[in-house]
């Protein structure tokens, strides 16, 4: 009766321990653990202020020659591969290494015959890092894997040696080496023994990352390799995740070897997790080497642009990572590829587009490239795609638009080794830009599609001597026009007055008509001989609004402002700033003679004055219709007062730092505005 009372009380007490151990694994299930929780647990074992310091990289050398030479003695004794050890190159470590032989004999006790399960893994790796805890991140890693060494390179070596020296077939008795390697048993455990070694062994190469991010962060300050601030800050969790696989190895390793060799602890969950963590910082290690590529190209470019020497040098740096590996160049006008060497000693026109560039956007650069291939052979133009990440879909895309460029295209499916200087320096905003090169190299215009869009090749070759010259010209406003309605070309020729307005204000704009042509019909100015025309910008015919006229002027006006806005501000820039500053109001008006502007303005100011024809009129006899217009003009502005609102479109080039009212010279006060046209072309996005 007591028997059978004492055996009921030895099966509850058993099941209540189950119950107990089962809980307890439920409690601390790592794989379901989060990684905040686990970085937790893990910095509550280090002791930042006291590190040590040893050289954990002789010690990784010796251990990945320790592991590399037992997973070829496994693949010999476990698949019968015939491979000669002695030949087996081995990694060199440097110095004398003074090996921590107590720090991983205490290590190999916590990893020494312990239960199958997570729970047990998860508190041995937290016991090693606490042994550990006043070493660096790396260290901890490598000295828990040259303690799993330690004895795994011991016990493949004896097996190695087992049948042929004497000491290690004793040895072998001790560590009980013949129960795993009879054929029986190799025959059993093969692929057991296999998948150990090979998760034994991508757990030394995610240590092996460990180092090269260690040697990153001491030869390169942080800020030009972002990426490795991300990788340091989870380094503890991967020097976790690291030393939980090598206790599971070794746990792994000793059912091996025991009495139970059938024992279930499967590893797949590991290997999953340390694949997992190898992938992860394989990608890290590439954005990070990729991240010093990036400054190291933008450093070499810095140097580069302030000493240029030659137009190949300035090319190959801002295109190509490694200069021994130089793509060729595509000709347009042939479909056949040549040598960059094409580009030296001339002047280039760099075209940085991207793959959403317009016919428009190409057909403004066809012209200059007649001139070029025909005429001034010392120019040439080459089209350098800017893509963040290339698709096959944009590989087409590149295709079909480098088809209907005549001149050369760098073909390179991969990003720019100059990207970050492009952007920062030449300040590219996902708008096309022309560069203007000369033979050395020198930058002669950031952006000479400002130019080419508003004075055509009367601005060649688009230097800064050509600039200079043009942005003297009083006759600015035919440039823009021109191009606008085919109307206006002969009203410029003939020199007639043109009112050309819009706005917002579809009031302002009947009202406007009405008395502008009321003025045409003015006895006084048929008298005078004024001729005097109106042109509505961005209105049909019939009322209606004309989108495409519309954006061809303010895309004008737009590039005309950016030919001028890192120069003194003369009459002529400010009334280009005047009539930009109007672009978003209900009403503006600009009154030419021929291309010759005489005067811009608000359309309520403008509007006041012809309003008020009657007590200017008499002027006109003294001084002419375009003085005595534009200063009853100036008299009016002064009673009508309005805000001056300025948005520069940053987009197309660099936006002045500070900008002086176009009306009363004051500087003006800084905003940030957003703005989005809802669809593709010139009236998209500026920010």
């Amino acid at each position: 009766m007591l028997n059978a009372v004492q055996g009921v009380v030895s099966k509850v007490e058993s099941a209540v321990s189950h119950v107990h151990h089962h809980i307890e694994v439920e409690a601390t299930n790592i794989f379901t653990m989060s990684d905040e929780k686990i970085i937790d647990l893990v910095y509550g074992t280090h002791v930042h202020a006291a590190e040590k310091s040893f050289d954990e990289d002789s010690l990784f050398v010796v251990v990945e020659n320790v592991l590399m030479r037992s997973s070829q003695i496994i693949d010999k004794i476990v698949q019968g591969v015939h491979v000669h050890v002695d030949n087996i190159e081995e990694k060199h470590s440097k110095g004398n290494l003074s090996v921590p032989l107590c720090t991983l004999k205490a290590i190999n006790n916590e990893l020494s015959c312990k239960a199958p399960n997570e729970e047990t893994a998860h508190k041995t790796t937290l016991a090693i890092l606490n042994k550990l805890s006043n070493y660096t991140w790396e260290a901890k890693a490598v000295l828990a894997l040259a303690a799993f060494a330690f004895e795994f390179g011991d016990f493949w070596l004896i097996a190695h040696h087992y049948h042929s020296d004497p000491l290690s077939k004793q040895l072998g008795l001790l560590k009980r080496v013949p129960g795993l390697i009879k054929t029986s048993e190799l025959q059993k455990h093969r692929q057991t023994i296999l998948e150990l070694s090979s998760l034994i062994k991508l757990t030394m190469r995610v240590i092996a990352i460990f180092d090269e991010f260690e040697k990153l962060s001491i030869s390169y300050d942080l800020k030009y390799i972002p990426g490795l601030s991300i990788a340091l800050d989870h380094m503890p969790l991967y020097v976790y995740w690291a030393i939980l696989t090598i206790a599971a190895c070794a746990t792994k390793l000793g059912i091996l070897i025991s009495s139970e060799p059938d024992r279930a602890y499967d590893l797949s969950p590991y290997s999953q997790k340390i694949s997992f963590i190898f992938n992860q910082l394989t990608m890290q290690l590439n954005v990070c080497r990729r991240q010093l590529a990036e400054a190291e190209a933008y450093r070499r470019l810095c140097k580069l642009i302030l000493t240029p020497t030659e137009i190949m040098e300035i090319f190959k740096a801002l295109v190509f990572y490694k200069f021994d590996v130089v793509k060729p160049l595509i000709d347009g006008s042939t479909n056949r590829t040549v040598n960059i060497d094409v580009l030296r000693r001339k002047n280039v026109f760099m075209f940085f587009a991207g793959l959403d560039i317009t016919e428009e956007d190409i057909s403004i650069l066809k012209p200059v490239y007649d001139l070029v291939s025909k005429k001034e052979k010392s120019y040439t133009i080459v089209w350098i795609p800017i893509v963040e990440q290339w698709t096959d879909e944009l590989k087409k895309k590149y295709e079909i638009l480098r088809t209907k460029m005549p001149w050369y295209s760098l073909q390179l499916f991969s990003p720019l080794a100059g990207i970050r200087f492009i952007k920062e320096h030449w300040q590219y905003k996902g708008k096309p830009m022309l560069v203007v090169t000369t033979p050395q190299g020198k930058v002669e215009n950031l952006n000479a599609l400002h130019l080419i869009r508003v004075w055509g090749l009367k601005a060649f070759p688009f230097d800064r001597k050509a600039e200079e010259i043009i942005s003297k010209e009083r006759h600015w406003i035919g440039s823009v026009v021109n191009n606008v309605h085919p109307t206006i070309e002969t009203w410029v020729k003939e020199e007639k007055y043109i009112f050309f307005y819009g706005g917002k204000d579809n009031d302002f704009i009947q009202t406007f008509t009405k008395n502008v042509t009321a003025l045409q019909s003015d006895p006084f100015i048929k008298g005078a001989k004024i001729n005097i025309e109106l042109f509505c910008v961005g209105k049909t015919a019939k009322g209606g609004e004309d989108h495409g006229i519309l954006s061809r002027f303010w895309t004008g006006i737009e590039s005309l402002f950016f030919t001028k806005d890192h120069k003194e501000v003369d009459p002529v820039t400010q009334e280009i700033q005047k009539l930009l500053s109007y672009k978003n109001e209900s009403g503006w008006a600009v009154l030419s003679k021929g291309s010759a502007v005489v005067t811009t303005g608000h359309g309520s100011a403008i509007l006041k004055v012809i309003e008020d024809f009657e007590q200017w009129k008499e002027v006109i006899k003294v001084k002419g219709f375009e003085v005595a217009f534009k200063e009853f003009h100036t008299k009016v502005t002064h009673t009508i007062r309005h805000c001056c609102r300025l948005d520069v479109p940053t987009l197309g080039g660099k936006a002045p730092d500070r900008m002086k009212c176009p009306e009363c010279t004051r500087t003006m006060e800084t905003y940030i505005s957003y703005k989005c046209c809802h669809i593709d072309g010139p009236l998209s996005a500026h920010h």
